[in-house]
This record gives structure tokens, sequence and C-alpha cells, in this order.
């Protein structure tokens, strides 16, 4: 059972104030992810955590989303592993293409499809604030891809456009943007669809268009291998249930540690920590 697992880690760390940091074996890891997450809502406290995406497994837990720090506990990994892998999928926060080419020589950065998705969402939902077409309702038929409405949803959006074609114009190029992805594209030719795309849709995205444009090489490397980090956001959501669960941590070695002990679970069982 997990519980087991949590009481391995515990044994690890008891006796002493202090945890011994254990390294992790990547294995064959080709493909990985770096994300961030909070360990106290609303303190401010951000560990990075780097995921394994061909196999679902949590592979480190950093207690910082600092650049430099990131770089020094990574680099403690043997050569041989940064050299294997070959694609890092991250959100566009500004650090991880320094970590990137400090730890992973031979990787290429692949800019988060639903990170870019989720960008564009919040964009679309600034012009229908702007033209005062509030409420929640509005909100979600905006965002939600249009092949997942049902008929009454599909009146009430077009309604909803008989208000502003501004915003019926910004949906469509949202809705396009997610063809392109969803297209059966090279990196070489889906680049130049988002150039192409972003030429007419930055003039209604104004607000994100300088910061799309300067990351389009990395956007454009997801039609390499359709690479996401769907898997990262999943043990996310599990990590965050563990930190509910257990009334926090004395140090952050121990949550590491227990992190890491329950992450060979992750991926095959929903977490229960008091079976």
């Amino acid at each position: 059972m997990l519980q087991e697992n949590w009481q391995k880690a515990d044994a690890r760390s008891s006796g002493s104030p202090t945890v011994k940091r254990t390294k992790q074996d990547w294995g064959d890891a080709r493909r990985i992810s770096l994300d961030e997450f909070s360990r106290r809502k609303g303190k401010g406290q951000f560990a990075t955590v780097v995921t394994n995406l061909d196999n679902s497994s949590l592979l480190e837990v950093v207690d910082s989303h600092k650049s430099d720090d990131i770089i020094e506990v990574l680099k403690r990994q043997p050569e041989q592993m940064h050299a294997s892998v070959e694609e890092v999928c991250v959100d566009m926060w500004g650090g991880f293409p320094k970590v990137i080419k400090e730890v992973f020589i031979n990787a290429e950065i692949v800019i988060d499809r639903f990170h870019v998705m989720k960008l564009v969402n919040k964009s679309l939902n600034k012009i229908r604030l702007k033209l005062g077409l509030t409420g929640l309702k509005n909100k979600s038929l905006l965002t939600t891809n249009n092949r997942d409405l049902n008929d009454v949803e599909r009146v009430e959006l077009s309604e909803l456009f008989q208000q502003s074609t501004v915003l019926e114009i910004a949906y469509e190029f949202k809705e396009e943007l997610r063809h392109i992805y969803e297209s059966n594209s090279t990196v070489k030719s889906g680049l130049a669809k988002m150039r192409r795309w972003l030429k007419y849709a930055g003039l209604f995205f104004a607000d994100i268009a300088n910061t799309l444009e300067s990351h389009l090489p990395e956007i454009a490397n997801f039609f390499a291998n359709r690479t996401t980090s769907a898997v990262t956001e999943g043990i996310n959501t599990k990590i965050k249930l563990i930190l509910r669960q257990s009334y926090g941590f004395a140090t952050f070695e121990l949550m590491r540690e227990k992190l890491l002990a329950c992450s060979m679970r992750m991926n095959s069982a929903p977490l229960r920590p008091f079976e």
C-alpha cells in the first residue's frame, strides 16, 4: 500500500534533523518536463518538479523556482543522464531556457501546447470583458473547444457574437490555432502556419502577440513528437492532494523524500496516503 512508501520515507529521515538527500536514477529519460507548484497556497513558496513524460514518473523535486538553484540541483545527476534527454517541455517562464541550455545540452525546448492555449483564452476573455459581456457562462462558451459545445450552447454562442463581431473574429482565431495544433504538420510547416496565424491574430491578441512571437520556434517544436506537459499537470494535482492530506512537512527534504517514494505509484493507483 501507499502508506508503506510513506513509512519507508519516514524511516530514511528518522533519528536525524537533516534528511540525507537520495539520488534518483532517471533511467533512460528522453522526454521530460519542468514545472512549478506552490508548496503553500498563497504563501509564494514555489518548488520545481521534473517529470519523465514517457513513463509518467516524478524524477526530482527542487526547493526553488529560480533558474540558478534548479541548475545547481540538476547538475548533481550524472552527465550521461543529462545528455540522454532529447526534449524538455515547459511553459513560457523566462528561467527555463537557461536551465535547459546549461543542463540538458542535447535537448530541444518544447513550449507546452496547453499553456499556449491558456494564454490565448485569457486574452480572448479580456476582449469579452472590455466589451462589457460579463458572466461566467459567456466565458465558458468562449474558452470551451467548439467541438465540445452542445446544440444549445452553440445557439448561445451565436447570440453572443451578435453583440460583437470583434469577439467573433477573435474566437475564430482561437479555434484556428487549435486546428493548427491538431493538424498533421511537421515542425517546419507548423512554424509557418503559426507565423501566418500570428500575423493576423496578433491584431486581436495584441497583449500576448510579442510573447508568442518570441517563443514561436519552441512552440512549433511540439510538432516533432506532439509532446505536452499533461502528465506533469496530473502529477502536480496528486502532489497537491498529498500536501493537503499530510498537513504539512517539517522540512522540504522530508517532503521531497515522501513525494519521490510515492512516485512509483502515481501513475498506477489513486493516492490514499492514510490507507
